[in-house]
């Protein structure tokens, strides 16, 4: 066996006492980052709604979660999260409960 830990901790430069707990910056809300889920899921609602993809709307439904799950500014990104979600919505009732679309073989 080897002395290496007891040398260790004698000749620590570390200062336990001098340690200071990590507080993060204030950031404003301007400067906070996009949030990309909330913006694709406005971009799948709209998709859902204006050309009948269901995909596109049950896809809208999850990044609408996934948004609201990392949200980090309550007033922009909710906004944006319950307009996305609408969209959805909308798109997912005009599929399964709209008139059939022209062509489409039942």
């Amino acid at each position: 066996m080897s002395s290496h830990g007891n040398a260790a901790s004698v000749n620590d430069p570390r200062q336990p006492s001098a340690a200071k707990p990590y507080v993060a910056p204030m950031v404003s809300p301007q400067d906070l980052p996009v949030d990309y889920s909330g913006f694709i899921a406005v971009i799948f609602g709209i998709a859902g709604v204006m050309f009948r993809y269901k995909l596109s709307s049950w896809l809208a439904i999850v990044f609408c979660a996934q948004s609201l799950v990392n949200m980090r500014n309550v007033e922009n990104d909710l906004k944006q999260i319950s307009m996305a979600m609408m969209f959805a919505i909308m798109g997912l009732v005009t599929n399964y409960f709209g008139p059939a679309r022209p062509g489409a073989q039942s």
